[in-house]
């Protein structure tokens, strides 16, 4: 007897890889988003402080650092 092949493709079908694609992508979409909004949210909480006193060095009148860091 011979050998019959089979047409049965493995893996993702062709009806549903265009489905399974979207959703692929709209995770990936999620999960970068996700991971760019954690790192904003540390990146503005140790870098606010900073750039104000950079700011406010570079003002005019050219205060000290003393004085950008005192209360008064």
């Amino acid at each position: 007897m011979a050998s019959r092949v089979s047409l049965k493709t493995k893996g993702k079908t062709t009806k549903g890889s265009k489905a399974s694609e979207e959703q692929s992508a709209t995770q990936l979409f999620k999960e970068w988003s996700t991971w760019a909004v954690k790192k904003a949210k540390v990146i503005t909480h140790y870098g606010f402080i900073p750039l104000v006193i950079i700011i406010g060095m570079n003002s005019d009148p050219k205060p000290q650092l003393s004085q950008l860091l005192s209360p008064v």
